[in-house]
């Protein structure tokens, strides 16, 4: 059966204009994702903001929780930031007192980043601010359906990584 464009791969006509989006637009997964993360995207950063700091600052200050101190190159590479921007984030959190950058002895013309601990302190409340806002964006969702959202969204993330490594 052909789909024309009285009937569309979403429905009827009349279906289409009672819904609130294209139906044909909710019947691919890339758009629901790509709308899916712009609402859990605004929530993290809504709350990351109230403590002064954008999403990438609590992204470095993570990074730096999980991984310990790291060359400022490899800290860009694995947060998948542009080298150049990443200085200009270290500036501002450091200015903060919250990192402290210093040269690599093994390699003078690199720069180790470390959290300070009044960086481990603030990157520790954050997280809880995080969950917290992971809460409200998927509140409709059970403890299990959040799993297995996480489960396969984290599939499709590091399949990703694979083929870009």
């Amino acid at each position: 059966m052909s789909e024309t464009p009285e009937s569309g791969p979403g429905g009827t006509v009349g279906q289409a204009q009672a819904a609130r989006r294209p139906p044909s637009l909710l019947a691919l997964p890339s758009y629901l994702a790509g709308h899916a993360a712009r609402i859990g995207h605004d929530a993290l950063v809504e709350a990351v903001g109230r403590h002064g700091l954008r999403l990438p600052h609590f992204a470095a200050l993570t990074a730096l929780s999980d991984f310990g101190p790291l060359p400022q190159h490899v800290l860009a590479d694995r947060l998948g930031f542009q080298r150049s921007h990443l200085g200009s984030y270290l500036d501002m959190i450091e200015e903060r007192g919250l990192v402290h950058r210093t040269r690599d002895r093994a390699d003078r013309r690199r720069q180790l980043v470390e959290l300070t601990d009044e960086g481990v302190a603030l990157q520790r409340r954050l997280w809880l601010v995080a969950e917290q806002s992971q809460d409200s964006f998927l509140g409709c969702f059970t403890q299990e359906e959040r799993e297995t959202l996480t489960t396969l969204l984290r599939r499709l993330v590091d399949t990703d990584d694979r083929t870009r490594a």
